[in-house]
């Protein structure tokens, strides 16, 4: 087993890796998209419309997809943006400076915050947990850098159950990916004509440390004194279309991924995920989607 350093150096070294090509890999926007994306999946976590936050700390913030959209969008005034990688704010800070952004980036790790108590409004992050190998400290500091009456909001977490479903998808596009690949006429990776694994692809496979079940994420907020602590389900359909399309997607080179079928995916994406929105989600446990979001509030 990895002990905690080793966990934040891959983790770090990965995302230092990956962040030149990160938002082009996800399909990251900061526009009408992107921002109605992320302010939807904070009022899911919270179970209402988020208000206005006046200074906000995001954690993990990797190359800003969250927080900047929800600066753009109104409902952060002052963002401050952490990550363990130097590579990813350096992203995030260029990204914020086209869009003519303030944001104060910080290098440090979750369970060291380098912020007074009662710093913030809103502490946050999207897909961050499951990286933390040290998740009952990080949400003491979380509880600690709050102000009374401050809300966390965490989203994008993978669940136990839904990641092993997600393993369905994975292993039925790697059968067909030579299919796929000769259908839309992209050229396979490297990797896929018999060389070895980048650095990182290898430490792609070791940087996520945790699936939660529900329980899971409830009891590291509830034990760090936060209060109306929930967890909600979010991306079944959606989820496993998204993992089928980005598998084909890891076996082809980049740059010969026609446009026409990542227009198809994303839109193919979006479509099932207001199905799950509307459909699954009211009605099916939250253990059962892919992604879990967990929000509660600071005592006060």
């Amino acid at each position: 087993m990895k002990t905690a350093d080793a966990i934040r150096w891959s983790n770090a070294r990965y995302h230092d890796l990956a962040a030149a090509r990160y938002d082009a890999k996800w399909g990251i926007t900061y526009d009408g998209v992107g921002q109605t994306q992320v302010t939807r999946k904070l009022r899911k976590a919270l179970g209402r419309a988020p208000g206005r936050y006046g200074r906000a700390l995001e954690v993990g913030a990797g190359t800003g997809y969250f927080g900047i959209n929800l600066v753009l969008a109104g409902v952060v005034g002052e963002l401050v943006a952490t990550d363990i990688s130097s590579g990813m704010l350096r992203t995030l800070s260029r990204s914020a400076a086209d869009l003519g952004l303030e944001v104060e980036t910080v290098r440090c790790e979750a369970s060291a915050l380098p912020f007074a108590d009662g710093s913030f409004d809103l502490v946050f992050g999207h897909a961050v947990l499951h990286h933390l190998p040290d998740l009952d400290v990080s949400f003491r500091e979380f509880r600690r850098v709050l102000r009374p009456g401050g809300e966390i909001a965490f989203c994008g977490e993978p669940s136990r159950l839904g990641d092993g479903l997600a393993a369905l998808p994975k292993r039925g596009a790697l059968a067909f990916a030579p299919l796929w690949r000769a259908l839309i006429g992209a050229r396979s990776r490297p990797t896929w004509n018999g060389a070895g694994p980048t650095e990182e692809e290898v430490l792609e496979r070791v940087v996520d440390v945790h699936a939660f079940t529900p329980g899971a994420l409830y009891a590291p907020a509830h034990a760090a004194g936060f209060e109306r602590v929930r967890v909600r389900g979010e991306d079944l359909m959606a989820g496993l279309f998204g993992w089928a399309n980005r598998t084909f997607e890891s076996t082809a080179e980049p740059d010969a991924v026609p446009w026409a079928w990542r227009v198809y995916a994303h839109r193919g994406y979006l479509a099932l995920q207001a199905l799950d929105r509307t459909l699954l989600e009211p009605r099916l446990p939250a253990g059962l989607f892919y992604n879990l979001l967990v929000s509660g509030r600071a005592p006060g």
